[in-house]
């Protein structure tokens, strides 16, 4: 398996010196909330690949992405929450119950954390061991792409 570099930002700090910075820079529940989260996530998927998207003027930090043969989630924080979106969360099993937002979309799931919740992290760790084996899975049948006769 391959594992995309971290790419640097127009800061030149890498996609994980990025993230710490957003943790260190909400200095509240919600940063100890996302750091949580990513330290689980890590513990789940040891070959997961940090990466921040979506940057601009309004976000220069962007937002945090975790990826294993594609994306498995988001990391946004807002002023009542930090939500933990997965790409393909409505393709994965949720026998925990845990999934508690974007509920009714047809590709993506999401865990909406607030002040003071506790988190699940067995049942979280089981969403990214699935969200990654669903990329993994997803690849591997992947058809070859072919060049164009002639070339």
């Amino acid at each position: 398996m391959k594992k995309s570099s971290p790419k640097e930002g127009e800061t030149g700090d890498s996609p994980s010196q990025l993230i710490d910075e957003r943790i260190a820079k909400l200095s509240d529940w919600r940063g100890e909330t996302l750091a949580r989260v990513r330290a689980l996530i890590k513990e789940a998927d040891p070959d997961v690949v940090e990466e921040v998207k979506w940057r601009k003027p309004s976000n220069m930090l962007g937002v945090p992405v975790w990826e294993h043969d594609g994306i498995i989630c988001t990391g946004e924080t807002y002023k009542d929450k930090v939500k933990l979106t997965f790409a393909r969360g409505a393709s994965l099993d949720d026998p925990s119950g845990i999934f508690n937002s974007s509920l009714e979309g047809g590709t993506r799931r999401a865990i909406d954390f607030h002040e003071g919740d506790k988190i699940d992290e067995e049942a979280l760790k089981a969403l990214i061991r699935a969200a990654a084996a669903l990329n993994i899975s997803a690849r591997a049948t992947a058809r070859p792409v072919r060049s164009p006769k002639g070339a």
